[in-house]
């Protein structure tokens, strides 16, 4: 294989800059030219195909966000779009191609494999967690410490005023952000999509707490699990507290990734591009068990990632 391309696509992630540098180095070094393709899918479809050079990877290991740019093109699931797109890259000599993202852009890939026959690893990078095949996903250990952080901080205001505060985390359909910053920042409740917990039960928690003699709480939710307004006013009929709201949003996805999420990325992009070399493709990569592992790239959406009741359980008792 002579030729590779490489993109990412949806939201970005921390570390995502990581694995393009790894990828291409690999190519690098094995005399294999890369070429970068903007916005994705939809880069694909304009022919924003560029071949990339050392200079283009150099330093970028620390800095967040993608270089490449991300976007999203519903259209991408119609057959002519689709053709269109692989005709470009295949006007470009492009045999093989890395595809950095999640369960959506991976669909994508598939159907370029599959329809067109476009030989394709996929890199899973998305701070929700929430992709089968891998234990984490590039950007999930970033986004976990800037929660920390925010929690760290509003700590400090919640007790100085005796205040409830309810902090919506990222998460639409995973909770792991949700569990494990509830878990490592020491929360006092988390609502997450996996687990039914009602108002009125977090309700009763409080009142526990305040019998206790514990005047303040942070309450973690995940995004998923409704509008944390409507939560906090229903909240607010059931007890006798101040209740304050802060949604952390798109600031979650920024910043220079973490030491692990550097080495994820980078031994990711690296087994991906070991693996198009030896002719696979229909792939993806991942890390189960501290070990690079493979699974057919249909294994992240036909596969649930599941929440670890254990460790939900052992967070609800600890936060009272």
């Amino acid at each position: 294989m002579k030729k590779i391309g490489i993109l990412t696509s949806g939201g970005d992630s921390p570390g995502m800059n990581t694995a393009i540098r790894a990828v291409t180095k690999m190519a690098m070094n094995y005399n294999c030219e890369m070429y970068g393709i903007k916005r994705g899918y939809k880069g694909m479809l304009n022919d924003e195909i560029f071949k990339l050079n050392p200079l283009d990877v150099s330093g970028i290991a620390d800095r967040g966000g993608t270089i490449l740019l991300s976007a999203r093109l519903p259209e991408f699931k119609q057959p002519e779009v689709r053709a269109k797109a692989a005709a470009n890259l295949k006007r470009h000599g492009i045999e093989g191609l890395v595809v950095i993202g999640g369960d959506g852009s991976y669909r994508g890939a598939d159907l370029l494999f599959r329809e067109h026959g476009i030989k394709v690893v996929g890199i899973p990078g998305t701070i929700d967690n929430d992709i089968a095949g891998t234990d984490y996903t590039i950007g999930y250990d970033t986004t976990l410490n800037i929660i920390l952080d925010a929690v760290s901080r509003i700590r400090d205001t919640a007790n100085s005023h005796e205040r409830t505060y309810l902090l919506e985390v990222m998460g639409r359909d995973c909770g792991d952000l949700a569990l494990y910053s509830a878990m490592a920042g020491g929360a006092n409740g988390v609502l997450i999509p996996e687990v039914n917990r009602s108002i009125d039960e977090l309700a009763e928690d409080i009142k526990e707490r305040r019998s206790q003699r514990k005047l303040s709480d942070i309450i973690i939710v995940a995004e998923g699990v409704g509008h944390v307004f409507d939560i906090a006013k229903e909240l607010k009929e059931k007890i006798n507290t101040e209740i304050r709201v802060t949604v952390l949003g798109h600031i979650q996805r920024g910043g220079s990734p973490t030491a692990f999420d550097r080495v994820l990325a980078t031994r990711m992009g690296a087994r991906a591009f070991e693996l198009l070399m030896e002719g696979e493709s229909g792939i993806m990569v991942g890390m189960e068990n501290n070990k690079m592992v493979t699974h057919a790239i249909s294994y992240a959406w036909e596969n649930k990632t599941n929440i670890s009741l254990d460790d939900y359980n052992l967070t609800h008792l600890l936060s009272i």
